[in-house]
């Protein structure tokens, strides 16, 4: 069964219910979509940084996200070269996530997706707040739920691949929610 109007209206009023029962609003969230591999072509929630980093100016419609080697990038990137003018996709750990952010963005990062360590957060969002160096990031720093995160992950080691495809910012708003796929894992 399509859901005509009634269905459009349910998401409007349904994503700021629940966003609102879980303390968030809906505008702390950015959406992104994997095109490729086809195995997790979703659309990811993720949460912006709430005091460093930058915001997205435009909207890619396909740019690499690129796992970072090693994952946790705090210091220098063995893959670094694969990371400029890409997004790069780090798991947290080892050091705050402005220094992460930092790292990506001194490799030329356009962006910087953090997904939780606890590979079993399903739906646990971590604020990202700034470390106590004074310091400052450019680019825009998501944080991604550890079970999305190891998933793409996961999808690029089976497939042999350096990375995945995406569009970020999608915008949820303009999209039936039959047509919203978001990962099987990952319920509201």
């Amino acid at each position: 069964m399509v859901p005509g109007a009634a269905g459009w209206c349910c998401l409007v009023f349904w994503l700021p219910a629940c966003v609102a029962a879980h303390g968030f609003r809906i505008h702390d969230y950015l959406y992104f979509q994997v095109l490729s591999p086809g195995d997790i072509r979703y659309i990811f929630t993720a949460t912006p940084a709430k005091d460093f980093g930058g915001i997205f100016h435009t909207r890619y419609e396909q740019i690499h996200l690129v796992p970072a080697e090693p994952p946790e990038a705090c210091g220098e990137l063995s893959n670094g070269f694969f990371i400029q003018d890409q997004i790069a996709l780090v798991e947290r750990g080892g050091c705050s996530f402005l220094s992460k952010t930092r790292v990506v963005q001194e490799h030329g990062g356009r962006a910087v997706i953090i997904s939780d360590n606890a590979v079993d957060n399903d739906s646990f969002y971590v604020e990202m707040i700034q470390d106590s160096t004074q310091r400052t990031a450019d680019i825009p720093a998501l944080f991604l739920l550890g079970r999305d995160g190891y998933m793409i992950r996961r999808s690029l080691e089976q497939h042999g691949l350096p990375w995945a495809i995406i569009s970020i910012p999608v915008n949820v708003t303009s999209i039936p929610t039959f047509e919203l796929l978001q990962p099987p894992w990952t319920f509201w």
